[in-house]
């Protein structure tokens, strides 16, 4: 009877043990702000953690485009840009937080980020409105720019007060802030393993199963192919990227880049193909992404330095692609993998 019985409990306990759920992949997707997330999760999940973790991600997403799209009329932001000027008007402490980066960044990138671009972005035909690829009148863009003030923007605590009819679009940045809330709702689930990627921008924490790394591919920036330039190891960070080889026209054969400089109100004419931040934050890494890539390579890598920021740039050159990088972004390529040639590092 014993041996029955102790029989009986292994039998229950190998059971138990069969059933516990074991550490694999589970991934998430869907779309979100006009593209679409993916989120890779390795852990030892239930169905139920697992369908409650798909839902909190989609809600994650979901309030901050309820909160900053452009295209929704009952958004928060665009009930902020239909908002009379000099009316204080009070943000959601996330819009605030996201605002107050974005004018942080303004202000470190003297100018060169400016969340109320949306005029001259929209006059060149990048907007939502459409893409019309034919060159502004002077006397339209001398319009346009007069509306694109990033000093229009007053923020005090959470309330915004625009003190003059300035358009607030936060894309720029918006899409590395839905990243950040997604892993930081992770990292409240106790999820130690993961990659969130949103509209192409990303965030990760801890490995993959057996200690490997995270390793994320930096594209080669031509528009004919997708290829890969470089690969990095990320670590617990976050990592965008900006670039012009997609998105732009070509009008007298000139062409014209979807990147507008909102000091001048016309697209960039610097030789930067790409701009690819790394930082803990993916809201921060977005923003100065965009920023650099209006700066130029040169005075963006000066910025980098000084504020010990990881910046990794791919320029043209009359016979291809060469690369520049800060101090800061060196460590991410120790052990990674080389793809190509890499030229003027």
């Amino acid at each position: 009877m014993i041996l029955a019985t102790v029989a009986t409990l292994a039998f229950v306990s190998l059971a138990g043990c069969q059933r516990a759920p074991q550490v694999e992949a589970h991934r998430f997707e869907g779309p979100i702000f006009g593209t679409g997330y993916h989120v890779t999760v390795y852990a030892a999940l239930d169905e139920t953690t697992i369908e409650s973790l798909d839902a909190g991600i989609r809600s994650q997403l979901e309030q901050v485009d309820a909160l900053m799209s452009t295209y929704r009329e009952d958004s928060e932001l665009s009930r902020l840009n239909r908002h009379p000027v000099g009316v204080p008007f009070f943000l959601s402490p996330a819009t605030a937080e996201v605002v107050r980066e974005a004018l942080r960044i303004a202000r470190l990138s003297e100018g060169a980020f400016d969340v109320t671009v949306g005029p001259a972005v929209n006059l060149w035909g990048f907007g939502p409105k459409g893409h019309p690829e034919r060159v502004p009148s002077p006397a339209e863009l001398a319009e346009a720019l007069a509306r694109v003030d990033i000093h229009a923007l007053a923020l005090d605590g959470n309330t915004l007060t625009k003190r003059k009819p300035v358009y607030v679009d936060l894309s720029g940045i918006a899409k590395g802030y839905g990243t950040d809330r997604v892993a930081d709702y992770l990292d409240t689930r106790g999820i130690d393993d993961y990659l969130v990627e949103v509209g192409g921008e990303i965030r990760t924490h801890g490995t993959k199963p057996e200690e490997e790394p995270w390793r994320i591919a930096v594209e080669r920036p031509i528009s004919s192919e997708r290829s890969v330039q470089r690969i990095i190891d990320l670590g617990n960070a976050a990592v965008a990227t900006s670039g012009d080889y997609r998105n732009y026209f070509v009008s007298d054969g000139v062409r014209y880049s979807h990147t507008i400089d909102p000091r001048t109100g016309r697209p960039i004419t610097n030789r930067v193909a790409s701009v690819t931040v790394i930082g803990e934050r993916c809201a921060t890494a977005d923003a100065l992404a965009t920023a650099f890539t209006v700066m130029g390579e040169r005075a963006g890598l000066e910025m980098a330095e000084r504020e010990n920021i990881a910046v990794y740039f791919i320029v043209r050159v009359d016979d291809g692609f060469e690369t520049r990088m800060s101090p800061a972004f060196a460590p991410y390529l120790e052990g990674a993998e080389t793809v190509g040639k890499e030229e003027g590092s």
